[in-house]
C-alpha cells in the first residue's frame, strides 16, 4: 500500500503544513510547579518537528488561574510568565521546520491537581465516573464538583480567549480548543454530567452552547487570520466507552453546529480512528467530514502507516495525528519515508508517571 498521501501538503484554514502528519496532544505533566514550560519540554517538542511531523499539537495547556488546571505540573498559558516560557519551544519547532498549535484546556469537574483554587467546578454537582489517574499524580475517586455559576462560566470563556491571545503573541501558529475527552466543554456536552436548567443545559444544541460561545470568544480575540481548531470525542479519560445516545443523528448535530462557527478544523479522537463510531457504519472522523464543513484531523491508533494513509485516501480525514506512535519514534515520518522499522509502543513510557523524566530514565545516556 502506498503511503504517499501522508507526505502531501495540507491547509487547515490559514495554517499551511508541509505534510499530513501531526503529533497528537499528550499530557506529559513536566512543567514547573507554577505552570511554566521548561527547556526539556523545548527539546521534546522540537524532536517531533525535526523528525518530520508537519504539525505539532501541544499537550493540554490550562487557561486561567481559577478552575482550569487539571494536573500538577501541567503547563499553563494563564499569564505573561507562562506565555514567555513557551517562546523557546515555539522557536525551536519553527527552526526545525514544523508548525505548532497550542491546545487550550479547562479540566472542569475532573481536575485532580489545581493549586490555584480548592474546589473542582463543573456544569453540575455530579460525581465524575471513574478514578483519578495515578500516572498524572492522582489518587482515589474524583472529588464532588461544585456547579459553576453564570459568572464562573463567563470566567472560563474569557480564560480560553485570553490564553489564545497569549498563544498568538508568543508565535504559535494556532490554537486548538479542547472540547473532548471528558474535560469541561465535553462535560457540558454530555447529558449525564450536565443537568443545568439555564441556557447551557437541556437539549443537545443547548449543551453545545458553551463550546460555541468559547469558539466565538477565541475568534474575536485572535482575529480571522489565526488558526482555531476544536477537538471532539465520545470517550472520556474517565469514561472510556461513552457513546452519544443519539448515534449519527447526534454526530450530525454536533459537527454541523461546530462547523457553523468560525473554526478552521475539527479534530476527532477515538481509540481506533478507523472503526465505526456506533458499532457499524462510518467512523467518527468520516461523520465529521460528512456533516461538517471544515477539514478533519483524525486521531486514534494510526501508527500503522498504511492504515493512516488509507484514511486519507478514503477522504475520511485531511490530517492524521499520532500519539503513541510519536512517543515511540519522534522521527516516525522519516522512518516511514525511508522504509525503516517502526517499533511497538512501550507502555513504560507512561508509568509510574507519564512525564519526560520517566521517559528519560528509559533512555540512559540520552
Amino acid at each position: 500500500m502506498t503511503v504517499s498521501s501522508l507526505f502531501s501538503p495540507a491547509a487547515l484554514g490559514p495554517l499551511q503544513i508541509a505534510n499530513r502528519m501531526a503529533v497528537a496532544p499528550m499530557t506529559r505533566v513536566s512543567a514547573l510547579a507554577d505552570g511554566r514550560a521548561t527547556p526539556r519540554m523545548a527539546e521534546y517538542y522540537a524532536e517531533f518537528a525535526a523528525g518530520g511531523f508537519g504539525l505539532v499539537i501541544t499537550e493540554g495547556i490550562y487557561t486561567d488561574r481559577a478552575f482550569a488546571q487539571g494536573y500538577l505540573h501541567q503547563p499553563g498559558l494563564a499569564d505573561e510568565a507562562h506565555r514567555d516560557a513557551w517562546r523557546p519551544i515555539v522557536d525551536r519547532v519553527h527552526a526545525a521546520g514544523g508548525k505548532i498549535v497550542a491546545q487550550l484546556m479547562h479540566a472542569g469537574a475532573i481536575s485532580q491537581g489545581n493549586p490555584h483554587r480548592v474546589p473542582a467546578k463543573g456544569p453540575s454537582a455530579i460525581q465524575p465516573a471513574g478514578a483519578q489517574m495515578s500516572f498524572y499524580r492522582g489518587e482515589g475517586p474524583y472529588r464532588m464538583p461544585e456547579e459553576m455559576s453564570a459568572e464562573e462560566v463567563a470566567e472560563a470563556i474569557d480564560g480560553f480567549a485570553s490564553a489564545a491571545v497569549r498563544a498568538r503573541e508568543v508565535g504559535f501558529d494556532g490554537v486548538e480548543i479542547h472540547g473532548a475527552n471528558g474535560y469541561l466543554l465535553d462535560q457540558f456536552l454530555t447529558e449525564h454530567t450536565n443537568q443545568r436548567s439555564d441556557g447551557y443545559g437541556g437539549d443537545l444544541r443547548a449543551r453545545l452552547r458553551l463550546g460555541v460561545d468559547t469558539i466565538q470568544a477565541v475568534r474575536r480575540a485572535v482575529g480571522v487570520d489565526f488558526a482555531v481548531g476544536y477537538r471532539v470525542s465520545q470517550g472520556k479519560v474517565n469514561d472510556f466507552a461513552h457513546k452519544w445516545r443519539g448515534g449519527e443523528a447526534d454526530a450530525a448535530t454536533v459537527f454541523r453546529t461546530l462547523s457553523a462557527t468560525p473554526i478552521d478544523y475539527l479534530h476527532t479522537t477515538e481509540f481506533e480512528a478507523w472503526q465505526p463510531a456506533f458499532g457499524e457504519g462510518p467512523s467518527l472522523a468520516l461523520l465529521a467530514q460528512r456533516h461538517g464543513s471544515v477539514p478533519v484531523i483524525a486521531n486514534g491508533s494510526l501508527h500503522d502507516a498504511g492504515r493512516a494513509a488509507d484514511m486519507l485516501d478514503r477522504e475520511e480525514a485531511t490530517v492524521i495525528a499520532l500519539g503513541r506512535g510519536a512517543l515511540t519514534h519522534a522521527d516516525w515520518p522519516r522512518r516511514v519515508r525511508d522504509g525503516l522499522p517502526v517499533e511497538a509502543f512501550n507502555r513504560a513510557l507512561l508509568s509510574p508517571i507519564a512525564d519526560l523524566a520517566n521517559a528519560d530514565r528509559l533512555r540512559p545516556g540520552r
